[in-house]
């Protein structure tokens, strides 16, 4: 099992898809990644040997922010947008949708469950 970057990458999967299994690598990065290292995207992580895997993980140190130092940054980004208190900031403060997303009916991701109103009668036809 190969380890790039704190990450243990699955060993049957092809390269360019394994890759993506770090936090801040995507598939068209991936395939950048491979291509730089001049290896086949077609091979499996369990076919390349430990020079690959060095070139690959030099590639990625040296290049791209990935896991804790781009999660670090996410999250330090956030923290002055909230610190700032503009828009943004306030958004991200209420947990509510901070692109401009409706509210009124959608962002049940961003809100959480919904939660019923207490005393509220359903109407009855009669």
């Amino acid at each position: 099992m190969a380890r790039i970057s704190g990450v243990n990458i699955p060993t049957n999967k092809r390269i360019h898809v394994a890759l993506t299994y770090i936090f801040g690598i995507g598939p068209k990065i991936a395939e950048n990644i491979c291509t730089e290292a001049s290896i086949d995207i077609s091979k499996r992580v369990n076919q390349l040997n430990d020079d690959e895997v060095n070139k690959i993980r030099k590639i990625i140190e040296t290049q791209h922010s990935v896991e804790g130092d781009l999660r670090r940054t996410i999250s330090m980004n956030i923290k002055r947008l909230t610190d700032l208190g503009c828009y943004r900031g306030l958004r991200h403060r209420k947990k509510l949708p901070v692109r401009g997303q409706r509210t009124h009916t959608n962002a049940r991701t961003r809100k959480g469950k919904a939660v019923a109103i207490a005393g509220k009668k359903k109407v009855t036809k009669g």
